[in-house]
């Protein structure tokens, strides 16, 4: 992932210093577990420990050695002998090199789960804030991108932390089951390598041992895995769509912040132009497109081929660096978020009234009116708004067959604006609990 959409500690887990640390850590441990069994001496896993751990592996020099091995497992385990000496005869007994590169690849994205969970958490917490200051500023609902009726800008905040704690929900699960081990050796039977070695090494390194490896970890699990950070980052779009269209010069009731001596065009000095959410935007369909491959992945020949290994390559970094940063800037954006009630109120009252005609069309079914000629008294009223700018309240006082069914009291108490927003405590109890 290029530097522009990254951030260092999620950028660190994918270094290949963080790689081949974890993949002697898996090594190590494999020793230590063998040397209770009694399979290698007790000596030399202390060795391994002591020599491979104080190492600092050379990344330059495992490239060198793959060069002519043309084989990345076994340049690193010949890289790891010029530092533990004879006993390094004793590393990687019974393994294969899918056991280190499927349980370093856990280990990884357990990892890098892990920080993408603090950053739902940041942006829960930012959105809750800005959601109670909002609770009740009342603003205009719309479907089709046109108006419906009344909400409150706190609602739609509301529901986008409801959208993101299911998000985080499927993310814990999805850790989880990305988190397994395999150290089976060949075809995944423990032939040449005790089942316990591989429960020891999940227990250090904080995974469970995967049922049936087959000498690879079964890729359904890292297809749900990759589709889990897809639909996180359709819901990254869905807000920044909507800060976009909020954005919008015609309708301005929402607004990135706009920085000092920031500019927004290179041409025109007077643009703010919605570039974060924009970039937002972009990040969402390229993490969204990582799913895909990683379904891809799933069906391997027999026990194990290695058509996956060049996708995962490049997808678990850079989903991962992706999202994260995504989350990030979106909880930037919710904190800085300029929002405008004066502007939402105008805009609510652009069509004088308009917003209130279900109010009416039901209040007419209840006086007695049928459905359908209370459908088209109310319509024929409102036709009169969207065509020639008149004032809905007006004209439906103005019109006879209307006011045989309902007084100008009932009709003018259809247009009390906190009818609509009655049930808002109602809504936020259900988000964020009664507190």
């Amino acid at each position: 992932m290029i530097p522009r959409y990254s951030r260092p500690e999620m950028v660190a887990i994918w270094s290949p210093e963080t790689k081949f640390r974890i993949w002697f850590e898996i090594e190590a441990h494999a020793c230590d577990a063998l040397a209770e069994l009694g399979v290698i001496p007790a000596s030399a896993a202390k060795t391994i420990w002591e020599k491979g751990g104080a190492a600092t592996f050379d990344v330059a020099r495992i490239d060198e050695i793959e060069a002519v091995t043309k084989h990345d497992v076994i340049a690193f385990l010949t890289h790891l002998a010029e530092f533990v000496g004879p006993d390094a005869r004793f590393i990687h007994q019974g393994m294969t090199s899918s056991d280190v590169l499927d349980t370093c690849l856990s280990v990884q994205l357990a990892r890098a789960t892990d920080i993408l969970l603090d950053d739902l958490d940041r942006l829960l917490a930012a959105l809750k804030k800005r959601a109670f200051e909002h609770k009740d500023t009342v603003t205009i609902g719309r479907s089709h991108g046109i108006h419906a009726e009344p909400t409150t800008f706190g609602v739609k905040l509301a529901q986008a932390y409801a959208e993101f704690s299911r998000c985080r929900e499927r993310l814990v699960h999805a850790r989880e089951e990305i988190a397994t081990c395999a150290i089976s050796g060949a075809v995944g039977t423990f032939a040449n390598i005790d089942p316990r070695i591989e429960e020891h090494v999940a227990e250090k390194l904080g995974l469970k041992p995967e049922p049936v490896s087959t000498q690879v970890i079964p890729r359904d699990r890292h297809a749900m895995y990759f589709a889990t950070l897809g639909v996180i980052a359709s819901s990254v779009e869905r807000l920044a769509i909507e800060i976009r269209h909020l954005q919008r010069t015609e309708v301005l009731e929402a607004e990135e912040y706009f920085a000092p001596g920031q500019k927004g065009s290179s041409a025109m000095p007077h643009k703010r132009n919605p570039v974060l959410t924009e970039n937002l935007t972009g990040l969402a369909r390229m993490v969204r497109a990582f799913a895909m491959p990683a379904m891809e992945n799933v069906a391997l020949w027999h026990e194990r081929d290695i058509s996956h290994s060049s996708v995962e390559r490049m997808i678990g970094p850079d989903a991962t660096i992706t999202l994260d940063f995504a989350l990030s800037r979106l909880t930037g954006v919710i904190e800085k978020l300029l929002v405008y009630p004066d502007n939402m109120l105008k805009n609510m009252n652009k069509f004088r009234g308009l917003i209130h005609s279900q109010r009416v069309l039901l209040a007419l079914t209840q006086a007695g009116v049928s459905r359908e000629d209370a459908y088209r008294l109310v319509q024929r009223n409102a036709m009169k708004v969207w065509e020639h700018g008149a004032d809905f309240l007006e004209e439906l006082l103005a019109d006879k067959e209307v006011t045989a069914a309902l007084s100008e009291a009932e009709i003018r108490e259809k247009f009390d604006l906190g009818y609509h927003t009655k049930h808002v405590d109602t809504i936020f109890r259900r988000v964020f609990g009664e507190a």
